[in-house]
């Protein structure tokens, strides 16, 4: 058993999210920390909504309330999305509590005093029209590297290379339009120069364990060529304070520089939770430890570069050298698992344009595990996948009810109206012995791609196996067995079949684990076959810091009783009766349904 830290991308707290979102952090994250603890590893997966940063202040603006008002709203209905989406989070908090400033203060203190924050002048971008400051992502123009027309003034979602607003051609406020006055301003700088020999050497380290995606190693090490000091604070008034800038309220340390630290905040905020305060370092300075972090695209400058460098100069690994703070030498990211974008269509998924389909909207109306399965077999693995209703109607119906919900159905059937119990076996013959052999293989090549994070193969694969099994009652024909004289070998076909749904369920449960649970009591199983997560409120521990609420809500659960990844042999006489589908086939006609809601506004609306 190994300790696994499973960091999940922080979703943004400027409104709900829609399933562009979870197919790059969620899902895969979820599929991975369920497989790794049914191998026995032991997982912990941590999250929150990153709530600080300028989007956070124009929407609260735009609804009338304040930027904490709005993050409350919101992370109430994100919580409650990833929570019934079956997301399995040790815990998933909030950027804003008081625990989370602490961690994110001394991590500054602590590279700052090793020598890798420099104090330098800058130009600040400054509204025309109200005098305010205008922050680098509320400015647009077109991207001096590539040419996009619509790059912000912190990086360009194009080329994906970092950004200042000074280096945009024709730069415009995205709140107005305005062309921006700039200015002199002081800000922090991390000296990411000085750490440039560390993170080179540790990103060559990744390429050569040959485990990371080709696309994400590469170009991490692409921008390592033209690395240069990047500004850690902002002129804005809502987020974490600037140790020994306390008397400058309109100071504060850049999002990205809190919100990556979101993983070992959380990590701590969960120890603390557990009554154990020093338990997190069991992931964080064990260098046996393996962490991963689950993310789209857009986001790999920020944890393989920029988070990388903060750990490295926490840990006085450049070359200024220095001591690591109180919370001792930290582990760098094992693996930066990057998701490319899933689109609508031949469109990105924008909510800014209406050009999306929130999370909590699909889950209503079509479940969690038909999003689930459709993640994993079509999702944007290593290129981009364009999401259309046709297609998701047609995997829907075509593999995940008449595939798997067509074997659980019909097994279950001929079990409850011949033995209304799951039947002894008599002897095997070479077809039963092929057809358990070949389930059994599963578990092997299965498990070994949901470690490689390569989940369209492996839930392809478990599908096949299905396929056999499936094939196999075909062949077999036990609806066809109806004499006395035959009836042991139909136990025996119907106990064989039994054990290969069983299994087949355990191979799909990291994938499905709403319909794993379902499965399980169909064939008299009882609880709770996967663990399922939880929403707790909870008090805030630090009430004399932060800017959240002195309540609020977290996602955690108990998953102690998760089933081993491995064939589990089936309980003779457990009770079987006629079963209800586990799935739900989609008429033709939802596809029309869903393009109509679409063309009169949002597609979740």
């Amino acid at each position: 058993m190994s300790h696994v830290l499973s960091a999940v991308a922080w979703p943004y707290a400027n409104g709900p999210r829609h399933i562009g979102h979870v197919a790059g952090f969620g899902v895969p994250s979820d599929v991975f920390s369920r497989y790794m603890r049914m191998a026995g590893h032991d997982v912990l997966m941590v999250s929150g909504t990153d709530e600080h940063g300028t989007p956070i202040l124009v929407a609260a603006d735009k609804e009338g309330v304040t930027a904490r008002e709005l993050a409350d709203k919101n992370n109430a209905v994100i919580v409650q999305d990833l929570v019934d989406l079956g997301l399995s989070y040790d815990l998933f908090t909030r950027t804003t509590t008081g625990n989370h400033y602490q961690v994110v203060q001394e991590m500054f203190r602590t590279v700052r005093r090793n020598g890798y924050m420099v104090e330098q002048t800058t130009q600040g971008a400054i509204s025309p029209s109200t005098g305010r400051t205008l922050p680098d992502r509320y400015i647009e123009g077109t991207c001096p590297i590539c040419g996009y027309g619509e790059a912000r003034g912190d990086q360009c979602d194009n080329c994906g290379n970092q950004l200042d607003a000074t280096d945009l051609i024709d730069p415009r406020s995205k709140i107005n339009g305005e062309t921006p006055d700039f200015i002199e301003t002081q800000h922090w700088f991390l000296d990411l120069p000085a750490l440039a020999d560390a993170l080179g050497e540790w990103l060559d380290g990744r390429e050569a364990s040959g485990t990371w995606r080709p696309n994400v190693i590469k170009f991490s090490q692409n921008i390592l060529e033209e690395i240069r000091p990047r500004a850690m604070t902002r002129d804005i008034d809502w987020g974490i304070p600037v140790p020994g800038w306390e008397d400058q309220p309109t100071k504060r340390l850049y999002v990205w520089f809190d919100a990556v630290i979101g993983y070992l905040s959380a990590s701590i905020e969960w120890a603390r939770r557990l009554g154990e305060p020093e338990r997190w370092r069991d992931w964080w300075n064990d260098p046996e430890a393996v962490s991963y972090y689950f993310m789209g695209k857009d986001n790999i400058v920020f944890h393989s570069q920029i988070w990388p460098a903060e750990l490295l100069a926490y840990d006085g690994r450049g070359a200024r050298g220095g001591e690591p703070g109180v919370y001792g030498e930290l582990n760098l990211p094992t693996e930066v698992v990057s998701s490319e974008f899933l689109t609508m269509g031949d469109q990105q998924f924008s909510s800014s344009r209406g050009h999306v389909i929130y999370v909590g909207d699909f889950l209503a109306r079509y479940g969690p595990d038909a999003l689930r399965y459709y993640i994993c077999a079509a999702g944007p693995e290593t290129s981009d996948a364009a999401f259309t209703w046709a297609d998701f109607v047609t995997r829907n119906n075509s593999e995940l009810v008449a595939g798997w919900g067509n074997l659980v159905n019909r097994t279950a059937t001929m079990v409850a109206k011949s033995f209304g119990e799951v039947p002894a076996a008599g002897p095997l013959e070479p077809v039963d012995e092929a057809v358990l052999a070949a389930v059994r293989a599963g578990f092997g090549t299965v498990g070994d791609l949901i470690g490689r994070h390569r989940l369209r193969a492996a839930i392809a694969e478990a599908m096949r196996v299905v396929g056999e099994v499936n094939k196999y009652l075909t062949v077999t024909e036990p609806y066809k067995m109806k004499d006395e004289s035959q009836r042991e070998r139909l136990g025996t076909v119907l106990h064989v079949a039994v054990q290969c749904v069983l299994d087949c369920n355990t191979l799909l449960s990291p994938f499905l684990p709403h319909s794993a649970n379902k499965v399980w009591t169909t064939f008299g199983g009882k609880g709770e076959w996967m663990p399922m997560p939880r929403i707790e409120q909870v008090e805030e521990l630090d009430p004399d810091q932060g800017a959240g609420a002195p309540f609020y809500p977290v996602i955690t659960g108990d998953y102690a009783g998760t089933p081993a990844w491995a064939s589990r042999p089936v309980d003779v006489g457990a009770p079987v009766a006629k079963p209800v589908p586990i799935f739900t086939k989609l008429d033709a006609s939802v596809v029309d349904e869903e393009l109509a809601r679409f063309a009169g506004g949002p597609a979740g609306a």
